[in-house]
């Protein structure tokens, strides 16, 4: 039923597209990117890689990086159009758009999370053993309270039985200086604290445990701005699709390692976490990121955690994204070789 209902989003994202423009612009259009993170986290290298190789300026795009406390704060910035576009986290998309109607969009997606839960204190080691206990977030209602309330939701603890630390992106620095015992990290978080602690940490959960199907991160446009900017969007997408497929080529580690030390890791680190993200497929490879099942599986979440509130109508996937903008994103990269 998933499969027909793509195909058929598919389908009618082709008919009502506008018509599909490969002529290269007199001059470059200037966009304003929004990315999660001060320092920015790992998800955004593929962003920096477009812009440092070269890609965004070969389609004829000049962005524009900015940095956010969190990715929900990158997408309340497009929702008040202040930013053009931003890399942002699914779930709390779906919850703007739930619940306050702003039209947002999707044109690209990253489907695969790497959230996990982890302590630095070797007897908090299970679900249960969190209630009560302070935990690194970014803020809460982001990214990495949402997926808190995800990984704790199958052993009944709510976020009220939590203590939530807002940390923004520092959250691995204050487990390191000791500030906090527990944090939600990223997987490339977890190395870097187990290299200055000279100490494993007990990972407590994984949000690819607890929940096996899922929608990580989502690249976000308001609808009227897309409308009216569709050749823009296209090419932005060309030049990520382009930068995920230079960052898979081995020659090339070396290279992107150094790019993503805007991360905050040493080279070293980077080209591990490299190795391990790529080995998981967390940026989308030889796709949009936009699976119909995943999208529908994070709305059914939100509704069932309460992120939709009572008496908002949860969005439909049809609402959420536009798979087309992919497909002409890989018309233009064919004609621009």
């Amino acid at each position: 039923m998933l499969i027909k209902r793509l195909r058929d989003l598919l389908a009618i994202a082709t008919i009502c597209a506008a018509p599909f423009v490969v002529t290269q612009p007199a001059n470059a259009q200037s966009v304003v990117f929004g990315l999660p993170g001060v320092p920015p986290v790992f998800l955004s290298v593929q962003e920096y890689v477009a812009q440092d190789a070269g890609f965004f300026k070969k389609y004829g795009v000049d962005v524009t990086l900015r940095q956010f406390d969190s990715g929900t704060a990158a997408a309340r910035a497009v929702a008040s159009g202040d930013i053009d576009l931003s890399m942002s986290p699914t779930p709390p998309v779906v919850n703007i758009i739930g619940n306050s109607k702003v039209p947002l969009v999707g044109i690209y997606g990253l489907e695969h999370p790497d959230w996990l839960i982890a302590s630095t204190d070797p007897s908090i080691k299970s679900c249960e053993d969190l209630k009560g206990k302070s935990i690194g977030v970014d803020t809460p209602g982001g990214a990495r309270s949402v997926a808190l309330r995800q990984m704790t939701a199958p052993c009944h603890i709510k976020l009220t039985d939590l203590q939530q630390v807002p940390l923004g992106s520092n959250t691995g620095a204050a487990m390191i200086a000791g500030q906090i015992k527990v944090g939600v990290l990223h997987l490339d978080d977890l190395s870097v604290i187990q290299g200055q602690l000279k100490k494993p940490l007990t990972i407590v959960t994984r949000l690819k445990d607890t929940k096996k199907v899922s929608h990580y991160d989502i690249l976000i446009m308001l609808k009227d701005k897309l409308a009216k900017e569709r050749d823009k969007a296209v090419r932005i997408v060309a030049a990520m699709v382009d930068a995920e497929r230079y960052m898979r080529d081995p020659k090339n580690a070396d290279r992107v390692a150094d790019i993503a030390k805007v991360t905050g890791r040493t080279h070293a680190e980077a080209k591990d976490a490299l190795k391990n993200y790529l080995a998981m497929e967390f940026w989308p490879k030889d796709g949009a990121g936009l699976t119909a099942a995943n999208i529908e599986a994070e709305i059914k979440t939100q509704v069932a955690v309460g992120g939709i509130k009572k008496g908002n109508t949860p969005p439909k996937v049809e609402q959420i994204i536009d798979p087309s903008i992919y497909q002409d994103a890989i018309k233009l990269i064919a004609k621009t070789k």
